[in-house]
């Protein structure tokens, strides 16, 4: 499908389901990816959404890249000025979808993170995946009003390109994209951004296993306000947890959380 946005045409692909019941679910790839690739890369794991009534869009980048959260990328997304977030909003109108989630993976990961910024009065709930907050220096200037958004996140402790513990985002230790926060600084900073006082806590959901990756799970919630989750894979890397392992150079894929049935216990998708 095409659509025309800012005077270019953009590409996406839609999983649409049997009985419509309202519900969107746009997933954004990584670098280097398109919509389709994305979508053979996570296993098609994100289409199992459309046999409970939701459309599932897959936007492809700009040869390659979204136009993300962070200033410091150099995407010829970010240099030719693309309106990622007008795409999103035609995409989300042309659906005409009343319940609208993202999910992201690295570089749309961290698209997200600016949906959220900029489109959250859009979104119900979104969803990112080896992705982290840009540290303040490197979060490009957005002058949007704060919407709370639930927001659940994923990220392994053996992160080579988007580290756990924050710093350098890089693409193995070259073509630096900027510092970014550390995967618990950055569910810290959403958990304020939606008026969340009360301290975390924290549950163990699988401890290392034989794989080599063992599951955390850190819950900010207080009523009244919208929560935030991350899931900590120890051992994990570049990857998307669930049943579809990634390429061993990205590091290790963990079974023992599933992005997918996470997001639909999470916000109750489907």
């Amino acid at each position: 499908m095409v659509l025309r946005v800012g005077g270019r045409d953009r590409s996406l692909t839609v999983v649409r389901p049997a009985v419509a019941g309202g519900g969107l679910l746009i997933a954004f790839h990584g670098s280097d990816q398109s919509g389709e690739r994305f979508r053979e890369f996570s296993g098609g794991v994100f289409d199992a959404f459309a046999a409970d009534g939701v459309t599932v869009a897959y936007p492809d980048g700009h040869q390659g890249h979204f136009n993300d959260a962070r200033l410091g990328v150099d995407f010829p997304a970010r240099r030719d000025d693309v309106d990622d977030v007008g795409f999103t909003e035609a995409v989300i109108d042309h659906v005409g979808a009343t319940r609208v989630h993202v999910v992201g993976y690295s570089n749309g990961g961290s698209m997200v993170i600016r949906l959220v910024h900029q489109l959250g009065s859009r979104l119900a709930g979104a969803t990112t995946i080896a992705a982290t907050q840009p540290a303040p220096e490197n979060l490009l200037p957005m002058d949007s009003p704060v919407v709370p958004v639930p927001v659940l996140l994923f990220h392994g402790t053996e992160d080579r390109l988007v580290p756990y513990a924050g710093g350098v985002n890089s693409l193995w230790g070259s073509e630096s994209r900027g510092l970014g926060r550390s995967a618990r600084e950055t569910a810290a900073y959403f958990a304020e951004r939606n008026g969340i006082t009360a301290e975390p806590t924290t549950t163990l959901v699988a401890e290392v296993g034989a794989d080599r990756t063992g599951v955390e799970r850190l819950d900010h919630r207080q009523p009244g306000h919208e929560p935030v989750t991350l899931f900590t894979v120890h051992g994990g890397g570049h990857v998307i947890p669930g049943p579809v392992k990634a390429p061993l150079f990205l590091g290790r894929t963990t079974r023992r959380v599933s992005v997918v049935e996470e997001m639909r216990d999470f916000f109750r998708l489907g």
